[in-house]
């Protein structure tokens, strides 16, 4: 029985991890420009919060980190891919740390992952780009831009977590 649940816990993160992919190909499809360079929305973030709710710190962080790698590796690059990272395990911490004080709801979590997410790829900015300062003139953008959309992404998340869990856990 150990290694049917098993079994169907890796074939759902693997359905999972397909969705956001293709989340990911749908945000590099789409052209939106805003003026902060290298900007999206953070769909494939959707998937990383319903796995979070449904199965967990573990599978969540995995899933969420082979996507970074998957979308880094087929569609940004190399250089795109270490902001994603960097991001992506800033944001995971916060939202696991947010979610296990049990003070805060799918969108705040969701936007205060956004934030992190943000503020970690502004980081790596500033350490790459060491010397000019330019880099802080985007901090009121990333933080309006990663409210904004962290909160419609948490709200997305909030509405598809009930039918993913009648769909993979049956």
């Amino acid at each position: 029985m150990e290694n049917k649940n098993n079994l169907k816990r890796l074939t759902t993160d693997g359905m999972l991890l397909a969705l956001a992919v293709i989340l990911g190909y749908v945000e590099f499809l789409i052209p939106i420009n805003v003026g902060i360079p290298g900007f999206k929305p953070g769909l494939a973030n959707i998937m990383t919060i319903i796995i979070l709710y449904l199965f967990g710190k573990r599978d969540a962080f995995i899933v969420g980190f082979l996507r970074v790698m998957i979308i880094g590796i087929l569609f940004s690059g190399m250089f795109s891919m270490i902001y994603g990272i960097a991001g992506f395990i800033c944001s995971f911490i916060i939202m696991c740390l947010l979610k296990k004080s049990g003070r805060f709801g799918c969108v705040g979590i969701s936007a205060a992952g956004a934030l992190a997410h943000n503020m970690a790829q502004l980081l790596v900015a500033a350490f790459v780009y060491m010397g000019t300062g330019i880099i802080v003139y985007y901090l009121p953008w990333l933080i309006l831009m990663g409210l904004a959309t962290g909160i419609l992404i948490g709200f997305l998340s909030y509405y598809c977590i009930i039918p993913v869990r009648k769909m993979v856990l049956r």
